[in-house]
């Protein structure tokens, strides 16, 4: 899957990103900080929050990165991440929201979209392939089947591997700490993300609303 560029978002050219993952582990933090991966992905000047019931995730894996960017204000920025995949996952009652502020005589304005509110799994949101840079997640129980810890980046075989044009371009570390499960279910999730690609989305019942103030999904 082709890599994809992001940047100069305003509100009027919102981003329809979403899906949760899940956190980075101490490692991954020790491995940014001692600068052992590069930074070259480019992002746009703000982050997303998502909120979910409940995700199932088949075929996770999970591996260090850097999101590198603009500020709003047009200030170069640097975004540590944790890069988390799936090859296919399942949401139960999705929120997505991303709020721009100083908006001429509104001030904040929030975009909020929400999907998959019901407890039929062919009413839910559906993916695959994803790819999802997580700065943050909180979660109410994680749970992870056939999990391995601490596998080398390039040996990952259960869930999506790093992209061969983000190791090409220095994007992520080839050698470097990762994780990797069979599966995962994430309960009461809350995150907040940097950027997303996937091969497919599919989002029943989607509703999208506009609102001046800066209330999101949480």
């Amino acid at each position: 899957m082709e890599s994809q560029v992001r940047g100069g978002t305003r509100w009027k050219r919102f981003a329809v990103v979403m899906v949760p993952s899940v956190a980075a582990t101490a490692a991954i933090g020790v491995a940014l900080a001692q600068g052992a991966l590069a930074a070259s992905f480019s992002v746009s000047g703000q982050s997303f929050k998502v909120s979910a019931d409940y995700l199932h995730g088949d075929g996770f894996s999970q591996y260090g990165a850097v999101d590198s960017g603009y500020t709003l204000s047009g200030e170069k920025t640097l975004h540590p991440v944790a890069v988390s995949a799936f090859n296919s996952a399942r949401i139960q009652k999705m929120c997505q929201s991303v709020t721009t502020p100083g908006i001429p005589l509104l001030g904040s304005v929030t975009l909020t979209l929400s999907a998959g509110d019901s407890s039929d799994e062919d009413k839910q949101v559906s993916a695959s392939n994803l790819y999802i840079d997580v700065e943050d997640l909180q979660t109410s129980k994680a749970v992870f089947n056939g999990i391995d810890i601490g596998v080398d980046a390039s040996s990952i075989t259960k869930g999506p591997k790093p992209k061969s044009d983000e190791v090409s371009k220095g994007q992520t570390y080839a050698h470097g700490f990762s994780q990797q499960a069979d599966s995962a279910d994430l309960y009461d999730v809350k995150q907040t993300a940097w950027a997303t690609t996937a091969g497919t989305f599919t989002l029943p019942g989607l509703h999208m609303s506009l609102a001046a103030g800066s209330k999101g999904c949480y």
